[in-house]
């Protein structure tokens, strides 16, 4: 299994340990310290040695962060785990607070004494960050204090060590291009962005540019390490010698000097000293960083990571293999639903839903001799009111049978060698409810909206994401996420810099993955999300018209429960898109299955009927 389902927080304990970080301030004269939920790299995942908010509160969720002063602390979390973290961290200790609506900077003003010293970790924040807090803190009258050690991990006696798990080469045939050229590609990047050097931090870009993958942080395979490119000359990468085979090595020394971890703040000093110009992402890059090219006389240049974009904008082996990827977990959904509908209520949980799925996952990869790697997340999988949490995580203190009545909702995906999958669909369990069927109808069309829309070069995520939410705003309704995040290639499944959302500010480019996700969520009942990956098509003119434009091509391959549909609430239009969409899917899948699944699949995918009167 790549999931395991034991209790992993324990708020029993946050009194205590928040009890042993403020003495430890107290000895150093500090009134406060800051925990994020972060890592050196910033990213979503981080390894067992930096889960420090988790062990602080007990919170588990992937975005969050903690302010511990000497008589109050407050942990902000955002609107996916509003209802989670009430249930995780202990509120006789915490205060809860919106990471949106009044986050970290706000609440610093409003709640730090004049003269008081609030400490944080450079390593644990960006430069956007640390700009953001420290201004808060010369509003309230205080000071940030950056520190050379890390509270928490002198006071957390059993913290796990740094992982060290192997890195393989991530073969040409689904990366696309040789590693030579797109360090080419970025040194020249680097040459234009005015900057002699550039810090990647993110390990996605990392992977990217080096063609590698690893294990050191949970459902991403990613090796976690440093890398400083040249505009001119060598480029040297900070990696454990301990994680590399001895063909990986062999095949890194051809592009990179190889230097450990340990040496990155000594060799980014040494080159402030030169005098370069070393380029830091401001919303990526440790503030430790920009601190140690400011203190020795360098200059940095604040431009975006050089890999972001090549990144997120697929090449034509990367798009094959997400095709690919997508037929094949397609089929193993299709076993799942198959098998989920000859299941009666309240015979089944949580638990066995996501072993089954994961169970089909593996064993569709083994026929099609492209194995499952791992998952790509955690899989979400709500029954009745668990599905109203929307980054809900089964363990066996939560796990719910399915009940009769109720809806259950089902994200997950999987990591395969050739691309990353996320896929979203509620069922119901039993006869649905006529508000259950008329919401998922709105969300429905939300999805079919994105999915047929067509849009001008140059948009951008946040100009489109009302096209989601329409159906849902017309009746009163909303959702407290956005509508779709970047997914990687065998990398992250939350990839950036694109998405669709209220703050998506980055432009829509050929090739970007996408999620398209709308849902609603009705606290204590019920949980609706219905998920698939898009593809940016490329900008093609329409007849008639003066611009040409882009629009999406969908990925994820599985059929959408006609019980629960209000076919009357669909227009024209969007009968036909979803009767193309399962055409496709029984086309594309069904060669894949046989026997009672395709029987099932036949039936799922048939056409729609037009006469629906309720």
């Amino acid at each position: 299994m790549y999931q395991d389902f034991d209790e992993v927080n324990d708020p029993s304990r946050g009194m205590a340990r928040v009890a042993l970080l403020r003495h430890w301030l107290a000895q150093k004269g500090l009134d406060g310290f800051i925990v994020p939920r972060s890592d050196e790299h910033q990213g979503e995942y981080v390894a067992a040695r930096s889960e420090r908010l988790k062990w602080l509160t007990g919170f588990t969720g992937s975005a969050g962060v903690a302010i511990v002063l000497s008589s109050r602390a407050a942990i902000f979390v955002d609107g996916r785990y509003t209802l989670q973290v009430r249930t995780q961290a202990d509120p006789a200790v915490f205060a809860f607070e919106s990471l949106i609506d009044n986050p970290p900077p706000n609440w610093i003003k409003a709640n730090l004494g004049k003269g008081a010293r609030l400490a944080y970790d450079p390593w644990l924040h960006t430069i956007g960050e640390v700009k953001a807090l420290k201004a808060a803190a010369d509003q309230a009258g205080a000071e940030i204090v950056p520190l050379d050690m890390n509270p928490i991990d002198q006071i957390w006696e059993d913290q796990p060590d740094a992982p060290l798990a192997p890195v393989e080469i991530h073969p040409s045939e689904f990366a696309g291009e040789l590693a030579r050229d797109k360090l080419a590609r970025l040194a020249a990047t680097i040459a234009k962005d005015g900057a002699t050097h550039a810090v990647l931090t993110d390990p996605s870009s990392i992977a990217w540019a080096f063609n590698i993958r690893g294990a050191d942080v949970p459902h991403t395979p990613l090796a976690l390490g440093f890398a400083v490119l040249a505009a001119e000359g060598q480029h040297v990468l900070f990696l454990d010698k301990r994680k590399l085979p001895m063909k990986t090595e062999a095949y890194l020394t051809q592009l990179v000097d190889l230097r450990p971890p340990s040496a990155l703040e000594a060799d980014v000093a040494a080159l402030a000293k030169s005098g370069a110009s070393i380029a830091l992402d401001p919303v990526l890059a440790a503030d430790r960083l920009r601190m140690l090219v400011v203190e020795n006389g360098g200059k940095v240049v604040t431009t975006p990571d050089p890999a972001r974009l090549p990144r997120a904008t697929k090449n034509s082996a990367e798009i094959a293999g997400a095709r690919a990827a997508h037929r094949r977990d397609g089929a193993a959904v299709a076993r799942l639903l198959c098998w989920l509908d000859q299941q009666e209520p309240d015979t089944l949980d949580e638990i066995a839903v996501v072993t089954k799925l994961e169970d089909v996952r593996r064993s569709t990869g083994e026929e099609t001799q492209m194995p499952l790697r791992d998952v790509s997340f955690s899989t979400i999988a709500g029954a009745g009111p668990n599905g109203a949490i929307m980054h809900y995580r089964v363990s066996r203190d939560t796990n719910r049978p399915l009940k009769n009545g109720e809806l259950f909702l089902l994200d997950s995906g999987g990591q395969y060698q050739d691309g990353t999958t996320d896929i979203t669909r509620t069922v119901p369990v039993g006869q649905p409810t006529d508000e259950m069927r008329t919401r998922y109808t709105l969300v429905l069309k939300g999805m079919i909206g994105i999915s047929m829309l067509r849009f001008p070069p140059g948009t951008r995520g946040a100009d489109i994401d009302a096209v989601a939410r329409l159906a849902l705003w017309k009746s009163g309704l909303d959702y407290a996420h956005g509508t779709g995040h970047g997914v990687g290639s065998y990398l992250s499944v939350h990839e950036g810099p694109q998405r669709i959302a209220k703050t998506g500010v980055e432009k829509l480019l050929e090739g970007m993955i996408l999620s398209n996700e709308p849902g609603y969520y009705k606290p204590g009942s019920y949980g609706i999300r219905l998920e698939n990956l898009i593809i940016v098509t490329p900008a093609v003119d329409e007849p008639g018209g003066d611009i040409a434009m882009h629009g999406f091509e969908t990925l994820t391959l599985a059929p959408f429960d006609k019980r629960l549909l209000r076919t009357s609430l669909l227009t024209r239009d969007e009968l036909h898109w979803l009767d193309e969409y399962h055409r496709r899917v029984l086309s594309e899948i069904g060669p894949m299955v046989g026997g009672e699944v395709l029987a099932w699949l036949e039936s799922a995918t048939a056409p729609l009927p037009r006469d629906d009167k309720d």
